[in-house]
């Protein structure tokens, strides 16, 4: 597939016009399946791009945040979001800048500089994206396959083990030395349930307050999970397990200090034989174990900062909007 011809068909021309986006197109990627090498006959073709927000848009505080386009599966971020995301790591976001050459359909100078200076945006919390995103994957998948009918007990011990791995994270980020935080799973009236077991001296209330923030987050994101699963057919629950094994892939490379590789070449026949139903799904959850582990021991060693290089980051974007604005 000739992808920079596709995007000249009559359905993309809103790429071709700022007033429509509300910016100055950037950077265009290609994205998902076809990104990552892994795709079939039946993947549809995602293409994700940055713009830089009009000039008084900007200025009042309302600039451009994202244009999608459902029609064709575009995504186009306004920059300060798409900055923004790639501060916390996300991996969509990451991604987009460790696509192949061939797979870049538009770039200027302010998406060669994003590309360039992609290592400001790289840091431990590459951990809890990247980790955190590929448990919810298996989550996803347990479910379906179990009809949400998987023993409390279980399901306890799985949400325990998502939040030892966010709690060696947060502890890292905050730099906690105030205190326990425990979890553990212990009989109930209604059966097992999880159970914290915290002692705090004199801890700052505003760290307090963070730390319990993510515990409320992930508890919330997996009642989203039960709720909003359902039977799945075998082609996307392959998918899920496919991406699931990528996404340990994928950080683990970061945190290794490896960069960003969003084409999968080494990894693509694992992948492809998780996807084509190849491999048993049990072996599936048993690589998923040794994948958790494999990330967690990277984020142990890991030479990444705590935190993104923020200043850097803010004087990338200055030098943009600098260089835009004022020409």
């Amino acid at each position: 597939m000739n992808f920079k011809d596709v995007i000249k068909q009559p359905e993309y021309e809103f790429l071709h016009d700022p007033s429509k986006i509300r910016g100055t197109l950037c950077y265009l990627t290609v994205s998902g399946s076809y990104a990552y090498g892994t795709n079939n006959e039946n993947s549809d073709l995602d293409i994700r791009g940055v713009a830089i927000e009009e000039r008084d848009d900007l200025l009042l505080g309302n600039g451009m945040e994202q244009y999608e386009d459902k029609g064709t599966d575009t995504v186009v971020y306004g920059l300060q979001k798409y900055v923004s995301i790639c501060r916390n790591c996300n991996p969509n976001a990451l991604e987009m800048l460790g696509t192949r050459p061939e797979h870049v359909l538009y770039m200027d100078s302010v998406g060669q500089l994003l590309r360039d200076n992609i290592e400001i945006f790289l840091s431990k919390k590459a951990y809890q994206t990247f980790a955190g995103y590929a448990t919810s994957q298996l989550r996803r998948i347990q479910n379906a396959m179990a009809h949400d009918s998987y023993p409390e007990e279980e399901k306890e011990r799985h949400i325990k083990k998502s939040i030892d791995n966010m709690m060696l994270f947060v502890k890292d980020e905050y730099d906690l030395h105030e205190g326990t935080f425990d979890f553990d799973i212990a009989d109930g009236e209604d059966g097992p349930r999880l159970v914290a077991s915290v002692s705090v001296e004199k801890m700052p209330l505003r760290k307090f307050i963070d730390v319990n923030s993510h515990l409320y987050t992930l508890l919330r994101n997996y009642d989203k999970l039960n709720h909003r699963n359902r039977k799945k057919d075998e082609a996307h629950l392959r998918k899920h397990a496919m991406h699931l094994v990528r996404l340990y892939l994928t950080g683990i490379d970061i945190l290794r200090g490896n960069g960003v590789h969003t084409y999968r070449e080494k990894d693509l026949p694992l992948l492809r034989d998780i996807r084509a139903e190849k491999i048993p799904m049990e072996e599936v959850f048993k690589m998923a174990e040794d994948f958790e582990a494999e990330i967690k021991d990277a984020y142990l060693r890991s030479k990444l900062p705590a935190a993104p290089d923020n200043k850097a980051i803010d004087n990338l974007l200055l030098r943009i909007y600098r260089e835009q604005y004022w020409k």
